[in-house]
């Protein structure tokens, strides 16, 4: 375990867990995903922690199904829907007709998605402020799947990437799903169940597992020699 420890680089320090531990754990009950973590080296998870969960799943149903521009561009034009001294809070969005919303790009569906969400952050469904981070990961998901237009892996990407919770693990993920068939040198797909029946060894790093899983996709064909 040590060398595993020499070959990287210190992690980052902003995260909410400790990113060593989670390697030596995850290379200790997991050998061939060890491997997989010496050979892409440093754990760099994009973490951007937040306060504002309302504005960041309003950037979420903005860019369903469009390309990283294109979401941009509208959710530039939406927000500057807002009064400036607002923002992106669900009051703001509760002013706003449902013509003006759809002016700017945003779809009837998203526009509805938005409106709900609004509406359940004002009566606490969504959680506020600092509330979420103290809530279970299970709740969380529970919480904002009741929103229209937010699904588990919306939800899941909140808690990796602006939550920074460690024990994630997207079963329906397709890029996840390439990258453990590529490692374990299986036939097919691995199924969500089946993926997450054998990512119950990864606990409680499983967001870490995914994204070491995702790298799979970038090295080099060869790369990986077989199990």
């Amino acid at each position: 375990m040590n060398e595993v420890h020499r070959a990287l680089k210190p992690l980052s320090s902003d995260l909410p867990y400790d990113s060593e531990l989670a390697i030596a754990s995850l290379s200790r009950s997991d050998e061939r995903l060890g491997f997989l973590i010496q050979l892409v080296g440093d754990y760099e998870m994009d973490y951007r922690p937040t306060l504002h969960v309302f504005e960041a799943l309003c950037r979420s149903i903005t860019a369903q199904q469009l390309s990283g521009k294109a979401a941009a561009t509208i959710y530039g034009r939406f927000c500057d829907l807002l009064p400036e001294n607002m923002g992106v809070r669900p009051e703001a969005i509760q002013a706003l007709s449902v013509d003006a919303m759809r002016s700017v790009g945003l779809s009837r569906a998203k526009t509805t998605a938005i409106q709900d969400l609004a509406k359940k952050t004002l009566d606490g469904v969504v959680p506020a402020g600092d509330t979420i981070h103290e809530l279970p990961d299970d709740e969380i998901m529970d919480r904002l799947t009741s929103v229209r237009g937010i699904g588990p892996w919306t939800v899941e990407m909140l808690m990796m990437f602006r939550l920074g919770r460690p024990d994630v693990l997207p079963a329906t993920d397709l890029g996840i799903r390439k990258g453990f068939a590529i490692l374990y040198d299986t036939i097919e797909l691995p199924g969500p169940k089946a993926l997450l029946k054998y990512g119950e060894r990864w606990r409680p790093f499983r967001t870490v597992a995914s994204w070491y899983l995702w790298r799979v996709l970038d090295l080099a064909e060869g790369a990986l020699p077989p199990p």
